[in-house]
């Protein structure tokens, strides 16, 4: 079998589908990408970089910005997929991420070959994550402009033999008509790596001071890739005060960058994040309080472990790895009640459940379970266990996703 995967940033998604098909000596498995300086050969998969040959036009209309953007990029992948035919490297099937639109017109390219798209969402101009919060109220022009960017899905779907998506919430948001070829599997969650772990400590500098933290701490932890509003930075600051007022002994742990994964960019050169904690910060006791940026993966899965209740907030929007990733570490998990959620967190089993927008719930429920360790010991359990049988990435969402694979080439 003769794979392609296409990610500007492979392998992301695909980084334990990519190498287990490449294990099999009779595959063929090659990737296409836009970053620079990688290996020639991944984990048995030949990598191919690419780059685009243009930038959007200045002064374009707005609206179509986006659309320019992925055209060009669906150019660069078609110049490349076209060099690799020639070289004489034909696919069975090609696994892309259309959400860059690199994909856009490999089928052009080989024709007979399977295209699936990796279908992390379908934009909506009402009903999904924009418009969702008051504070920051979409516009009439906004809601145009979010329909022409959906082009892209609707111009892959016409070519595309099947669609992967990571949770039924994401796969719900394409049309009807999409639907029916759309499989849902999650990428899937390394549960054995990500475990409990009781003897787990933590060291950081904060302030000129070494820190060091165990499970003996009260530790709360809030995960977010860029600490802005689509992940509820601002619900959960103001709902810091009170945290910290009823609970003395807490410590707050907080990751994330300053940046904007999500949404809109802070106004005036500002980042939300100190937009937000500008807002409070004469509220909080700041020594119990430590922003650690963006950190390595192996202090962020020990973060995770020291955590007696972890906090996790999103618009109706993506589903962070974070939130599966923090149920495997068995973390008493406090969510927003909001559509993603639902699908991993069932309120009183695996975690609890507050309105998006009510600090006050959320500060309440975050000190229930600090105070109630017996309801915080059973529900860290049924999120592990739950992440085990539903995401666990050996025996669940790997072994689905060779079979869907393998189920596209044969039919």
């Amino acid at each position: 079998m003769r794979v392609l995967f296409i990610h500007q940033n492979f392998p992301a998604q695909f980084k334990h589908l990519a190498p287990a098909l490449a294990a099999d000596p009779n595959n063929q498995v090659v990737a296409m990408t836009m970053r620079p300086n990688q290996p020639k050969v991944w984990q048995g998969v030949h990598v191919v970089a690419y780059g685009a040959k243009r930038s959007s036009t200045p002064n374009i209309h707005p609206w179509v910005v986006d659309i320019e953007s992925k055209v060009i990029r669906g150019e660069a992948a078609f110049y490349a997929a076209l060099a690799l035919k020639k070289s004489g490297f034909t696919p069975d099937v090609i696994i892309a991420h259309c959400g860059w639109g690199e994909s856009l017109f490999v089928k052009d390219v080989w024709p007979n070959a399977k295209l699936a798209i990796y279908s992390e969402f379908y934009y909506h101009a009402k009903g999904a994550d924009v418009g969702f919060d008051p504070e920051f109220p979409s516009t009439l022009i906004e809601e145009c402009r979010i329909r022409v960017k959906n082009t892209n899905n609707l111009l892959h779907f016409e070519v595309a033999d099947a669609g992967l998506s990571p949770m039924h919430w994401q796969a719900s948001t394409f049309p009807q008509i999409f639907r029916e070829k759309i499989t849902v599997i999650h990428d899937g969650i390394d549960t054995q790596a990500i475990a409990p772990n009781a003897q787990v400590s933590m060291n950081f500098e904060h302030q000129q001071h070494k820190v060091t933290l165990t499970k003996q701490d009260q530790v709360i932890t809030f995960v977010a890739r860029n600490l802005e509003p689509y992940r509820g930075y601002h619900i959960f600051m103001r709902a810091l005060p009170q945290i910290l007022r009823d609970n003395p002994q807490a410590k707050v742990l907080i990751v994330g960058g300053d940046g904007v994964s999500y949404g809109k960019e802070a106004p005036n050169g500002q980042t939300w994040k100190n937009i937000f904690l500008d807002e409070i910060k004469d509220k909080l006791d700041m020594s119990r309080v430590f922003f650690l940026g963006q950190v390595p993966y192996p202090q962020f899965i020990a973060l995770l472990q020291l955590s007696r209740v972890h906090i996790y907030l999103t618009y109706p929007y993506v589903l962070s790895w974070s939130l599966l990733e923090a149920m495997s570490a068995a973390c008493t998990i406090v969510a927003s009640n909001t559509p993603p959620l639902k699908e991993a967190i069932i309120d009183g089993q695996t975690g609890r459940l507050v309105d998006f927008f009510d600090g006050v719930a959320l500060a309440n429920m975050v000190n229930e379970l600090l105070n109630d360790t017996d309801q915080a010991e059973y529900l860290s359990k049924n999120a592990r266990v739950f992440a085990q049988q539903h995401y666990d990435l050996q025996t669940v969402c790997l072994p689905r996703q060779l079979a869907w694979v393998e189920g596209l080439v044969n039919g």
